[in-house]
C-alpha cells in the first residue's frame, strides 16, 4: 500500500464497531481503510452473549466472521498497525501509524474502544473478563445464583450491588477498606441480605482466571465464584482529543445521534462513546456511523 493513499474514510479500530462501519461504507461504494493493531480489549473473554445469532460464540469467532464478510467488499482495505497521530488538513485528515506510513481521508471514524485501568490487586487483571466482570447483561446469566461479589464502595458500590441482586441472592459487597456508603444505603443493603465486608484485599486466588477465593491482608479469606467491578478507564486512542473532539464528564467521546463528534468530519462509535459495552451495541453504532458518514459525503459531493 502506497504512502499518502487517499481514501474516502479511514476507520481507526477494526473490531466489531469498526468492521460494522466499514461494511456500511463498503455497501455505499466508498473507499475505506481500516487501521487496526489486532488487540481487542475483550480478547480474553471466553464467550460473548446478548447478541442475536451470535449468543455464546467467542469474541474471536464473531470478529473473524465479521472480517471475512467485510473483506468481500473490494473498496475496503486493511492495514495492520497502530495509528499514532492525526492532522486536520484543508481537504480532510491525515493519519500516521507508528511504522511511519501516512494515509489521508475526507472523513475519520474512531472505533478505538477504551483501556480499563486495573486496581492494584494481585490476580485482578488475570481474572478480568473471565470471572471478574463489568456487565451483568453480558455475563450475569452464566454466573446466576452463584456466590458473587461486588468490588466497590460509596455510590458506585451501592448501585452495582442493587443491580447484581437480580442475578443472585448470594451477594457480598467488598469495599476494600473503610466503607463510604451512606447509613441509608448500608441499612438497605443489609435489609436485602447483602453483606458488607470492609477488609482490605491482598490478592485474588484463581484458576486460569476463574475466581476461587479472596485473600485479605489480615490473612483471612472468602470463597467467591464471580465478582463485578466498575473500573476507571482512559481512551485507548488519544488522536480524537488531539484533533479537538470533546469528551463528556465520564471521559467518553461526545457524539450526537448520528455518531458525529464535536469536530466536523469525525465520527466515533463503540466502547469509546458509551458505558453500554456490548458487542451488539458496538455493531449498531458502527453501522450508524458508516451510514451517516457516507450519507454526508454523498450529499456534499452532489
Amino acid at each position: 500500500m502506497k504512502n499518502n493513499k487517499k481514501f474516502d474514510v479511514i476507520i481507526v479500530g477494526g473490531s466489531y464497531s469498526g468492521l460494522s462501519a466499514a461494511m456500511a461504507l463498503g455497501r455505499a461504494l466508498k473507499e475505506v481503510l481500516i487501521i487496526d493493531s489486532g488487540k481487542p480489549c475483550n480478547a480474553r473473554t471466553p464467550h460473548s452473549h446478548n447478541f442475536l445469532t451470535q449468543d455464546g460464540n467467542t469474541p474471536a469467532e464473531i470478529a473473524a466472521l465479521a472480517k471475512k464478510q467485510v473483506e468481500k467488499y473490494d473498496t475496503i482495505k486493511f492495514f495492520t498497525g497502530l495509528a499514532s497521530t492525526g492532522i486536520k488538513k484543508d481537504n480532510g485528515f491525515e493519519i500516521q501509524v507508528t511504522s511511519g506510513e501516512t494515509f489521508s481521508a475526507d472523513k475519520l471514524i474512531f472505533a478505538t474502544g477504551i483501556k480499563d485501568e486495573m486496581p492494584n490487586i494481585e490476580g485482578f487483571s488475570d481474572c478480568w473478563g473471565i470471572s471478574m466482570l463489568h456487565c451483568p447483561y453480558c455475563h450475569g446469566y452464566e454466573v446466576r445464583n452463584k456466590k458473587t461479589g461486588i468490588l466497590g464502595n460509596g455510590e458506585h458500590g451501592n448501585e452495582l450491588a442493587q443491580l447484581i441482586s437480580n442475578w443472585t441472592s448470594d451477594l457480598t459487597l467488598y469495599t476494600n477498606g473503610k466503607s463510604t456508603l451512606t447509613e441509608e444505603h448500608t441499612e438497605k443493603l443489609k435489609k436485602h441480605n447483602i453483606e458488607i465486608i470492609e477488609k482490605e484485599i491482598h490478592r485474588l486466588e484463581h484458576n486460569n482466571g476463574y475466581l476461587k477465593n479472596i485473600i485479605f491482608k489480615d490473612g483471612s479469606q472468602s470463597e467467591i465464584k464471580a465478582m463485578y467491578s466498575r473500573n476507571s478507564f482512559e481512551q485507548h486512542c488519544k488522536i480524537p482529543e488531539s484533533l479537538g473532539c470533546e469528551l463528556n464528564e465520564e471521559g467518553y467521546i461526545k457524539v450526537n445521534h448520528f455518531q458525529e463528534t464535536s469536530i466536523n468530519g469525525i465520527y466515533a462509535c463503540g466502547d469509546n462513546v458509551t458505558r453500554l459495552r456490548s458487542v451488539s451495541n458496538s455493531v449498531a453504532m458502527g453501522t450508524a456511523a458508516g451510514m451517516m458518514a457516507s450519507k454526508k459525503m454523498i450529499l456534499e459531493q452532489f
